[in-house]
């Protein structure tokens, strides 16, 4: 029987403020923004140093499933694909991204209360 690794603490700590910054997002520039800063912080807590994910290295991609990439070259990184085979870091980030792609959804239906938003 093999071990599996489980993010779901980590994944406990972060979401009520996740969730705050999510549901205060005003454009969908926002909710990518703040669902990159979230995978960032998760990223430091579960590799501890070993791998950095910069800003530039995931991107939500709500019309696509699943609805994040990574980077180039991040697979081949021996501790990324250990942990990502071996953990449920997957259903972690997944579960991230669909709360993302559920509020971008939203926000893109109501475009014209986020100009006004923006505007005041």
């Amino acid at each position: 029987m093999t071990t599996q690794l489980s993010f779901s603490k980590i994944e406990n700590e972060l979401l009520p403020e996740y969730r705050r910054k999510i549901g205060s997002a005003e454009s969908t520039e926002d909710v990518k923004k703040f669902y990159v800063y979230t995978i960032q912080d998760l990223f430091r807590q579960v590799f501890a140093g070993r791998i950095d994910l910069s800003y530039g290295d995931i991107a939500l991609l709500p019309d696509q499933q699943p609805a994040f990439a990574f980077k180039k070259g991040l697979n081949d990184k021996e501790d990324f694909s250990y942990i990502w085979n071996t953990s449920d870091l997957p259903n972690v980030v997944t579960r991230f991204a669909e709360t993302a792609v559920k509020h971008y959804r939203h926000l893109e239906k109501n475009s014209k209360k986020t100009e006004a938003k923006i505007r005041m």
